[in-house]
């Protein structure tokens, strides 16, 4: 719980000019949503946001509020007609909050990356500072001109950063700082902090952005975005507790050994109602007609069904002309098949639950490995299947992720590599742990990376 309440205010109201599109940038669909809305999901999932105030184009109001109805916003508070330039913008967001103290965090709605990090450092350099900025260091060279173009100094590269956003404040600061800059009709800024610097308000602190935190600005950006959004992972929500798990009626496929027997034994500790089923138990993914009975046994018995968990999989290694037609078939048939065979069996049921697919992929996925091309390709045609789907099903209510391990302590990983250090390799009931906390998270469509703790 804040100490006071934390509002983000979501500048929308741009219209797009330097991207040379018919249609403002914060509207473009990048990876199945539009820039705005990628940008809200960040913020509305985020448990230190109370509430969001979202500034918009007058002339983009109804297609904003049909966004704002086609999801799951409750967080946005007050959607507001934007100004004439961003720190009319800025005012009109800031001067829209009804509380007369709290934090005032100021985000662009087209930098769709900004991660929970740093959100949260922020909202905590706050309970010391009176403003604070999102910024990385500058890697290149910058150079001041004049009006001909002509050098005129150079800064010194270790003393210059790059501002991204949120900018962050105590609500007085920067309800003060445009005031002020209103009663003087000043505006000739471009950010928040700059008002906050001309007037001697409060020192400015700088929490540490991040490479990926970009803003869509160009045609390039759009392409750079789509690529980051198909790259994205992301790690288990830092503050979820598992305490939700209770009564909850979890399907396991893979049940039998490794990170599948961990997540039902973890489960059913934590009070869940666990249905676990494995190829030694007669239900190969595979199999259409194995996993349909299978899930229409439980929703009998039941009544209902939470969450669907797939964990199945098989990795045979060696050079791909020496492999068998069954060996390679029968990789590819459980591994992507079965999920998307597990997927299409269970939409259903957890249409009617607003439940949770959770598949696996693994660290091979990023790039091809040689001697398992079969395996680490089929896992890259899971984490694509899997954020293709989150886009169908949302509609739906369904949610949809991939749990990405490092290399894990399994039977399989034992059976293709041998003894290894322990201390190398994840334990399966971190993975689980991992899992769980993702089946009781908002998050659909991403690839939630599970890493062992490294010693600082």
């Amino acid at each position: 719980m804040n100490p006071q309440p934390v509002i983000a205010v979501i500048l929308a109201s741009g219209s797009g000019e330097r991207l040379d599109s018919a249609m403002p940038k914060q509207f473009l669909k990048v990876a199945g949503k539009t820039l705005v809305e990628h940008t809200l999901d960040r913020f509305e999932s985020h448990p230190q946001i109370d509430e969001i105030v979202l500034v918009v184009h007058p002339r983009y109001r109804s297609l904003m509020e049909e966004i704002l109805l086609r999801g799951k916003y409750g967080k946005v508070r007050k959607l507001i007609n934007g100004g004439a330039s961003r720190q009319e913008s800025s005012t009109l967001g800031v001067s829209a909050i009804e509380a007369t103290t709290g934090i005032v965090l100021i985000h662009d709605a087209v930098r769709p990356f900004v991660s929970e990090r740093i959100i949260a450092d922020c909202v905590a350099a706050l309970a010391e500072s009176g403003a604070v900025d999102t910024a990385i260091p500058a890697t290149d060279t910058i150079v001041q001109v004049d009006a001909e173009r002509v050098i005129r100094s150079v800064p010194k590269r270790k003393e210059l950063m790059r501002g991204q956003t949120p900018q962050g404040f105590r609500l007085d600061v920067i309800r003060n700082a445009h005031r002020r800059a209103a009663a003087e009709h000043f505006s000739d800024v471009t950010d928040d902090c700059s008002l906050v610097l001309k007037y001697g308000l409060a020192d400015i602190v700088v929490v540490a952005g991040e490479e990926t935190n970009i803003k869509v600005t160009y045609p390039e950006d759009i392409y750079l975005a789509d690529r980051l959004f198909q790259l994205k992972r992301a790690q288990v929500p830092e503050f979820a507790s598992l305490e939700g798990l209770s009564g909850r009626v979890i399907v396991v496929f893979g049940a039998s050994r490794g990170i599948g027997a961990a997540i039902c034994d973890r489960a059913r500790i934590l009070g869940a109602r666990v249905h676990g089923f494995s190829r030694q138990e007669g239900v190969d993914v595979a199999s259409t007609a194995q996993v349909a009975a299978a899930l229409a046994s439980v929703s009998a018995v039941e009544g209902r069904i939470d969450a669907i968990v797939n964990t199945a999989g098989i990795m045979k290694t060696g050079l791909i002309e020496t492999r068998t037609d069954q060996d390679i078939q029968q990789e590819i048939l459980t591994n992507y098949w079965g999920t998307v065979n597990v997927v299409r069996c269970g939409i259903p049921a957890l249409r009617k639950s607003g439940g949770h697919f959770l598949m696996f992929s693994s660290s091979a996925y990023t790039r091809g490995r040689s001697f398992y091309a079969t395996y680490s390709s089929s896992k890259a045609a899971v984490v694509n299947f899997v954020q293709a789907m989150a886009e169908e099903l949302a509609p739906q209510g369904i949610r949809i992720n991939v749990i990405n391990p490092e290399r894990t302590d399994t039977p399989m990983r034992r059976e293709n590599f041998g003894q290894e250090d322990p201390a190398t390799l994840l334990r399966p009931t971190q993975v689980a742990e991992a899992a769980l906390k993702t089946l009781l998270s908002d998050l659909t469509g991403q690839v939630i990376d599970v890493r062992r703790k490294r010693e600082p």
